[in-house]
């Protein structure tokens, strides 16, 4: 069975200052999920799957959707801040959604099959879905054993800011034992760096594995992601802003000796919209890759 692919399309883009997710970045309107489905298409992947918000579910199917209905069987999903388990209900004044594994959560009645989880506006690279969809051709039939795509740091940084990454720290088998979010990373005079809780410099290597919300997971996932969301929301219920992330179940699985993650290295190079300043640059970027001949002027 061909895995899914399940693009992660609810997030505000408060950043970004808008819907960036609708975005159309290429020569001909194209978004970046245009790119990450005409790549995972030529990956192997076989299913489309996109958790949205409700509230913007006409334009999306007009706009994104009634482009791959020829290409590849596609649903949509829903994630709403009340869609809780039962006992518990959304705090008065969260506007805030719950968080990226909150919206894997949305999956669980359409996927059977090993699929992998991305955000809809970052654009991974075709290397990424090749690795990724291999990977997770093998992963038919078994459980509790994952796979992440891990980034070189020095492919993933802006020209526009610092960013956020999860570095990742894996043993000599390539497997992940841990992953943490590290806030303003950036390259000041040559080197990579960010300062840790303790006002430390650190400085990562530019091969460093970081996380770019790039998963691989079977179906078995789900139940341990309801587990881990009623941990979190015990103890976070009454907290507007916490969210419920993916590296969040991972580490807990993980140190709990559960389940394992490979972290599967990729020559490609991220980019996005993380800044309204890199709308350009990501046009440029991707015009080039046209030029070279790395996709067709029309994807579809």
């Amino acid at each position: 069975m061909k895995p899914t692919l399940f693009v992660l399309a609810a997030g505000m883009g408060s950043r970004y200052g808008g819907l960036k997710q609708l975005d159309g970045l290429g020569p001909n309107g194209e978004t970046i999920m245009d790119y990450s489905v005409f790549d995972a298409i030529r990956g192997g992947f076989g299913k489309l799957v996109f958790v949205i918000r409700k509230s913007f579910e006409q334009d999306f199917r007009k706009k994104i959707i009634s482009k791959y209905e020829n290409h590849i069987p596609v649903e949509i999903v829903f994630q709403d801040l009340n869609t809780l388990p039962e006992g518990f209900i959304c705090p008065e004044g969260r506007e805030k959604p719950w968080g990226t594994n909150h919206a894997v959560l949305m999956g669980k009645e359409v996927i059977k099959e090993p699929f992998a989880a991305i955000n809809a506006d970052d654009f991974y690279g075709r290397d990424s879905f090749s690795v990724l969809g291999k990977a997770l051709m093998a992963m038919e039939g078994t459980e509790n054993k994952y796979c992440m795509v891990g980034y070189r740091v020095g492919n993933t940084l802006s020209e526009s800011g610092s960013v956020a990454r999860g570095v990742c720290e894996t043993n000599a088998e390539g497997f992940l034992t841990d992953v943490v979010e590290r806030t303003a990373i950036e390259r000041i005079q040559g080197e990579i760096q960010f300062i840790d809780e303790n006002g430390k410099k650190v400085v990562l290597k530019e091969n460093t594995p970081v996380s770019m919300n790039m998963w691989g997971f079977t179906p078995d996932y789900f139940q341990h992601s309801e587990k881990s969301f009623i941990h979190f929301l015990q103890k976070n219920k009454d907290n507007l802003k916490a969210e419920f992330f993916i590296p969040l179940t991972v580490n807990e699985l993980i140190k709990a000796g559960t389940s394992s993650v490979k972290v599967l290295d990729t020559t490609s190079k991220w980019f996005g919209v993380t800044y309204a300043a890199d709308r350009q640059g990501v046009v440029d970027k991707i015009q080039k890759l046209i030029d070279t001949g790395d996709y067709p002027n029309k994807l579809f």
